[in-house]
C-alpha cells in the first residue's frame, strides 16, 4: 500500500543536480549585476552630474557664489521630489546632495578664513578630489594586501563575505577589476588636483582654474567611469569563474 504522505525527497547538494539561478552562477555576472546596480542607470548619472554642471555655469557666468549653490540645490531638491513622486530610489539624489552638502561646508570655510569668491568656489571642488586621493589610496590598498573590493561584491550574494578569498582564481580576476575602478579615481586626482593647487596659490588665473574644474569634473565624472566599466565588461567577458558554494 503506497503511503499517502511521502516523506520529501531531499533537496540535491550544490553540484549534484542544483542549479543556481543563471545571473548568479559567475563571479562575472555578479560584478556585473552589482555594477549595473550602483550606476543607476541614465538617470542616475543625470542626476548626479547635473547639480555641478548647474554650479559651474552659474558662477562663471554670474560671479554670484550663493546663487551658484542656491540653484545647484534647488535642482538636487526637485529632482529628489520627482522620485519621492513616483516612488522610486532617491539614493543617487540623495548622493548628489551630499556632495553638494560637503562642498558648501569647505566654501563656508574658506569665506570664514577670508577667502575671496574665487577661493570659495575653488573650495567648492576641493572634497571631489579630497575624495578621489582616499578612494584611491583604500582601493589599491585592498589590491596590495590581496583583498580586494569587488571580491566583497560576489561575497554579499553568496551569503558568506570571505569565501572567495579561498580561490586563487576568484582573487586574481577580483583584483584586476578593482584596478580597474581606481584607474579614474587616480586619474582625477592627477589631472585636477594640480589646477586647484594653481588656482589657490595665484600661479594660475582662478577664473580658469574654476571653468576648468567644473568642466573636468563632469567629464572625468560617469564618462570616466564609464570607459572603466568597459574595460571591465571586456575582462569580464574572457573568463567564466564559477561563484563558490
Amino acid at each position: 500500500m503506497t503511503d499517502p504522505h511521502p516523506d520529501p525527497e531531499p533537496a540535491p547538494e550544490h553540484g549534484e543536480g542544483h542549479v543556481r539561478p543563471a545571473t548568479l552562477d559567475t563571479v562575472e555576472a555578479v560584478v556585473r549585476a552589482q555594477l549595473s546596480k550602483a550606476l543607476g542607470g541614465r538617470r542616475g548619472m543625470l542626476e548626479a552630474a547635473a547639480p555641478t554642471l548647474l554650479f559651474t555655469l552659474m558662477f562663471l557666468t554670474t560671479k554670484e557664489l550663493r546663487l551658484a549653490l542656491a540653484v545647484s540645490v534647488t535642482a538636487a531638491v526637485a529632482l529628489l521630489v520627482v522620485r519621492l513622486v513616483q516612488r522610486s530610489t532617491v539614493q543617487f539624489v540623495v548622493n548628489a546632495l551630499v556632495g553638494i552638502g560637503i562642498g558648501w561646508f569647505f566654501v563656508t570655510l574658506s569665506a570664514r578664513n577670508g577667502g575671496d569668491a574665487n577661493d570659495q568656489a575653488l573650495a567648492y571642488f576641493l572634497p571631489g578630489i579630497l575624495y578621489n586621493a582616499a578612494y584611491t589610496a583604500v582601493l589599491s590598498l585592498t589590491c596590495l594586501v590581496r583583498w580586494p573590493l569587488v571580491g566583497f561584491m560576489v561575497g554579499s550574494v553568496t551569503g558568506d563575505p570571505t569565501a572567495w578569498h579561498k580561490d586563487r582564481q576568484v582573487v586574481r580576476l577580483c583584483t584586476q577589476l578593482t584596478w580597474l575602478l581606481v584607474l579614474p579615481c587616480l586619474l582625477r586626482v592627477v589631472v585636477q588636483a594640480p589646477l586647484w593647487l594653481g588656482g589657490h596659490s595665484g600661479t594660475l588665473d582662478a577664473d580658469t582654474a574654476v571653468a576648468a574644474l567644473g568642466v573636468l569634473k563632469i567629464a572625468m565624472g560617469w564618462p570616466l567611469q564609464l570607459l572603466a566599466l568597459a574595460g571591465m565588461v571586456w575582462l569580464l567577458s574572457r573568463n567564466r569563474t564559477p561563484v563558490a558554494a
